[in-house]
Order: C-alpha cells, then sequence, then structure tokens
C-alpha cells in the first residue's frame, strides 16, 4: 500500500470519518483541503435512488445559478443567417451555419455549448455521432434548440446548466470556482439540488436523494448531510 503524501495526511486529519457536513461547513471545508495552485472548480456528486434505465425513472433538467459556474463558457450558434446578428450581439463566440457544420466534421469541437434554431437541425443531426458523446449536441429539453437564439445564448453566459442522472444514477456537474464566497458557494449548491429535488419521478421508490458530495478539482469529497439542503 502507498504511503499518504503529507498533503493526504492533512486532508485525512480535516475530513472526520463518516460525518456528513452541512452545505456551509463543507464549503469552508473544501477551502481547508484544496492544494492546487489554480482556481479549481467546485463539484458537486449526488446519487440518487432512481433506475435511470427505466423512462419514467429519468432525471434531466436545466438550472440557472445565481452566482455563474465562474467558467468562461464557449458559445456556437448554428443558424440561418438573419440569426446571427442577434447571436453575436448576445454574446456568441460563433455564429453560423455550414462553415461550422464542415469544421465539426473534421473534428473541430472547441466549444462548451451549442445553440442552433429548429431550422438547422436536420444538418444538426447529422452530426449526431461527433457531438452526443462530448454533450454538446442541442436539446429542446434543454433550451438549445430555440427561435430566440439571444436569450438562450445569454442564459448559458449567465450559468445556465443541463444536467442529467448517469447510468449509475449519479448527478455530477460544476458549480462554481473554489475562489467564490461560501455563501455563493451554498447558494449554487443550494440551487441546483432543489431543482433536482422538483425533478423527483413519481415511479421513483424508497429514499430520492442517497448521498450529496461536495469536492474541488483534485481534492478529495466531503460528505454532505442531505437534510441541510434545505436549511
Amino acid at each position: 500500500m502507498s504511503k499518504l503524501t503529507k498533503n493526504q495526511k492533512l486532508v485525512k486529519a480535516k475530513i472526520e470519518p463518516n460525518k456528513q457536513y452541512k452545505l456551509s461547513e463543507a464549503s469552508q471545508l473544501l477551502k481547508e483541503i484544496s492544494y492546487t495552485k489554480f482556481d479549481a472548480s467546485v463539484d458537486i456528486a449526488v446519487r440518487l435512488g432512481v433506475d435511470p434505465r427505466k423512462a419514467n425513472q429519468m432525471v434531466r433538467g436545466v438550472v440557472t445559478l445565481p452566482h455563474g459556474t465562474g467558467k468562461t463558457v464557449r458559445v456556437l450558434v448554428l443558424c440561418t443567417p438573419d440569426k446571427e446578428t442577434e447571436a453575436i450581439e448576445a454574446g456568441a463566440d460563433f455564429a453560423g451555419l455550414d462553415e461550422f457544420v464542415e469544421k465539426i466534421k473534421n473534428g473541430w469541437t472547441d466549444i462548451d455549448v451549442i445553440i442552433c434554431t429548429p431550422s438547422v437541425m436536420a444538418k444538426v443531426g447529422a452530426l449526431g455521432k461527433i457531438l452526443g458523446p462530448r454533450g454538446l449536441m442541442p436539446n429542446p429539453k434543454t433550451g438549445t434548440v430555440t427561435m430566440e437564439v439571444g436569450k438562450a445564448v445569454k442564459e448559458v453566459k449567465a450559468g445556465k446548466i443541463d444536467f442529467k442522472v448517469d447510468k449509475t444514477g449519479i448527478i455530477h456537474s460544476g458549480i462554481g470556482k473554489l475562489s467564490f464566497s461560501d455563501d455563493k458557494i451554498v447558494s449554487n449548491a443550494k440551487e441546483f439540488l432543489d431543482v433536482i429535488v422538483k425533478l423527483k419521478p413519481q415511479a421513483a421508490k424508497g429514499t430520492y436523494i442517497k448521498s450529496i458530495y461536495l469536492s474541488s478539482t483534485m481534492s478529495a469529497g466531503v460528505a454532505i448531510d442531505p437534510k441541510s439542503i434545505s436549511e
């Protein structure tokens, strides 16, 4: 068994075994156990009591974090020429159609979110094998297929994110940066969790939220008391 490093020993000493922390406590603790030299992302992982293999227990939604993600989100809008100006003025990094469809076919995916208008979905759909595995495929359910491209761009830039439970029953997402104040991290986490609670499928039985962990890039996870999210 490998020996613990100095930092790992410090982390182990700070996190109490089997203890579930309040969100406010976990936010403070994260900053004490993170040793990266960059502004690390704050991530949340929520294990749900659902069976994602059943369509009536799939949990998927969107949430606008009150304080954003702290990340610079690169947005591409695939649209007809009459919508390009609206997209760019709203803050899109790229806007167009055929030029970007060809770039994507050739392997370009240097973007974080793709928004498109319904009229171009036929061309976008052909990119499914490239965009799907990267989580970039536009979807009406997440508001990324819309005629209101300007509004959609502003929402994404302001901190709107979409999430989906994975095949193991876990929802994982970034909710901020370690440089955020504790209040901002807690506020973002609560908003994220509130939306998940509201999306509880009627078919889900037993305990819905089984566990919550807060972590930062390369840090240990801190267990959250599910009861504390309503405090």
